[in-house]
């Protein structure tokens, strides 16, 4: 192994490495690498015309931090070679003209991130995969060292997005999956879902619109899991105007005949009252009855049967009379039949024929808020309107 020295006259010279060679100052002449404080360069390897560092070499640049092992062509790093930091970085690849240009690998200490693929004057630029301590990774395009363009990017919690990079954050159009099991498909600004997009829901509940800053914001419809489609605008990811309850129309207690049918009349409305046009397919629970009515034992009703084996407890009514439910499909048939019977708050009662004791049925609806709806049944408790939960997704 040979060391390089520099001569009085300005000429390269071999000597043994181990011995000590003087040599008189001089001033240094332009281009030409600097010495150690024995007066040797610190450069092991062939020189070609001029002096200039050529071949397979190594050299410690002077503040000892960096350390280049590697390819050289007219005195500078050229081909393949590594660059090692004091602090455990480094980056292996290719180098152009003294620049870290091409195909290569960076790690940094500091973070713990690794980086592969295309460099550009010392950044990664192009196509890459970088992979982060903290877990997750990167594959995508990057520019000057950030994500740009299009990307795939998977967080530590296993997140995955895949669309359009700007200045390291998510833009552009793009979709996502959270790790709830939502999936979202639209756009996105700056690292926030802004414009048009559709949210599906682990539960099955899906939204089309607009959106502002990662809530609803705008026009956009949402058809709930629990059949609840809402229409029109949204205002910080609510509704603006939302049903808050089902009224139904006319007198609180009707009177009607055994096998008749009930005619309801259902609205839904928003807290001033006014109708819901925005909104349908609520569900609603219709339970009927019959008026429960304690005959004396004198009583000479003849057409009334009473079932003592019953044993059924009465319904509180809020009408000052207690109720027994009444089914209303018939258990022979396979579709619903109107047989509900509510007798007024006058006299005796007709009570129907089979198991008055049968649980109170249950009916769905589809609520058209321009038309009253026409439904048999009794007594209407109206379910809490939905809304979505988000709890399960997390930025990154």
């Amino acid at each position: 192994m040979w060391l390089l020295r520099e001569t009085s006259s300005g000429k390269m010279a071999f000597a043994s490495e181990g011995r000590a060679t003087s040599c008189l100052p001089h001033r240094e002449l332009p281009g030409r690498p600097p010495r150690d404080g024995n007066g040797r360069l610190p450069y092991r390897a062939s020189v070609g015309k001029g002096g200039r560092r050529t071949g397979y070499g190594v050299y410690v640049y002077p503040n000892s931090f960096f350390r280049y092992e590697g390819e050289w062509r007219g005195g500078k790093k050229h081909g393949r070679g590594k660059l090692l930091f004091k602090d455990g970085s480094y980056y292996e690849g290719d180098f152009v003209d003294g620049e870290i240009t091409g195909e290569g690998c960076r790690h940094w200490a500091l973070t713990g991130n690794t980086y592969t693929g295309q460099f550009v004057l010392g950044e990664p630029q192009g196509h890459g995969i970088m992979k982060y301590q903290a877990g997750g990774h990167y594959e995508g395009e990057l520019f000057r060292g950030l994500r740009e363009g299009h990307g795939c990017l998977v967080d530590a919690d296993g997140q995955v997005y895949w669309g359009s990079f700007h200045d390291n954050k998510r833009h552009g159009q793009g979709q996502m999956v959270f790790r709830n099991g939502d999936k979202y498909n639209g756009n996105w600004v700056r690292d926030q879902r802004q414009g048009h997009g559709m949210l599906r829901l682990a539960d099955g509940s899906t939204y089309e619109g607009q959106w502002h800053s990662g809530v609803f914001s705008g026009q956009g419809s949402m058809a709930h899991c629990s059949g609840v489609i809402y229409r029109g605008i949204w205002i910080n990811g609510h509704p603006m105007a939302q049903a808050t309850r089902i009224a139904i129309l006319g007198p609180e207690v009707m009177d009607t005949a055994q096998g008749s049918s009930l005619v309801l009349t259902v609205q839904l409305q928003q807290d001033n009252g006014e109708v819901a046009t925005s909104e349908d397919g609520r569900e609603l629970e219709i339970s009927a009855g019959v008026r429960y009515v304690q005959l004396p034992a004198y009583s000479e009703v003849s057409f009334f049967r009473v079932d003592d084996g019953l044993g059924q407890t009465p319904i509180q009514t809020p009408f000052g009379f207690q109720c027994i439910s009444y089914p209303l499909s018939s258990p022979a048939s396979e579709g619903p039949e109107p047989r509900a019977a509510l007798e007024s708050a006058s006299t005796d009662s007709l009570l129907p024929d089979g198991d008055p004791g049968g649980p109170p049925a249950q009916m769905c609806m589809s609520t058209d808020p321009s038309q009253p709806e026409q439904l048999q049944g009794l007594s209407t408790p109206a379910p809490q309107p939905c809304t979505p939960d988000f709890s399960g997704q997390k930025k990154i």
